[in-house]
């Protein structure tokens, strides 16, 4: 594995079809519903035909899902980038560790500076951004330590259960 999907906390790798019982536990999980905008459960065979076709390349699908694997050997999360945009230069990021436990433990930056790394050395990206809940203040903290800069508030941007939320735009460009 090449050196910048990996440190010394996480690894970045592709989906294996070996993934689909993990994906399939997470995307049905209704505490990521939220955070994620799904409103469907999705199913093992959808999931399945997702990982057999994420063999396109970033350029082709305009989005890339790589799984957190943590230093122990454990599938932890996914970091995602969507929107991909060649001629602006520019993607979205969205990152998940799943299980309560594997929280607050360095996991979600580790990966997120190798994502960022791989973003502006690999495929050249002058900016990335991210759209996170205003109440989600972890996620929040998270970016900003990474030098993301809140460019914008959408107001009553999602809906939830307890109400309308606001949503801020990060951007991270690179320098």
């Amino acid at each position: 594995m090449e050196k910048y999907l990996s440190n010394n906390l996480v690894s970045l790798r592709a989906l294996e079809p070996e993934d689909v019982d993990l994906l399939y536990s997470w995307e049905n999980d209704p505490e990521v519903w939220e955070v994620s905008h799904t409103l469907v459960p999705y199913s093992r065979y959808i999931l399945a035909l997702y990982i057999k076709n994420s063999d396109k390349d970033i350029f082709e699908s305009k989005q890339l899902r790589l799984m957190i694997d943590s230093f122990e050997g454990k599938t932890i999360g996914a970091i995602d980038l969507f929107d991909f945009d060649p001629y602006n230069s520019r993607v979205g990021i969205g990152l998940l560790i799943h299980a309560k436990e594997d929280r607050s433990r360095g996991f979600a930056t580790a990966a997120l500076d190798l994502l960022i790394e791989y973003c502006f050395q690999k495929l050249n990206i002058h900016q990335v951004y991210a759209n996170i809940e205003t109440g989600n203040k972890i996620s929040l903290s998270l970016f900003e330590k990474h030098s993301f800069t809140i460019i914008g508030t959408k107001k009553e941007w999602l809906r939830s259960n307890s109400g309308w939320k606001d949503e801020v735009l990060l951007q991270l460009i690179k320098a």
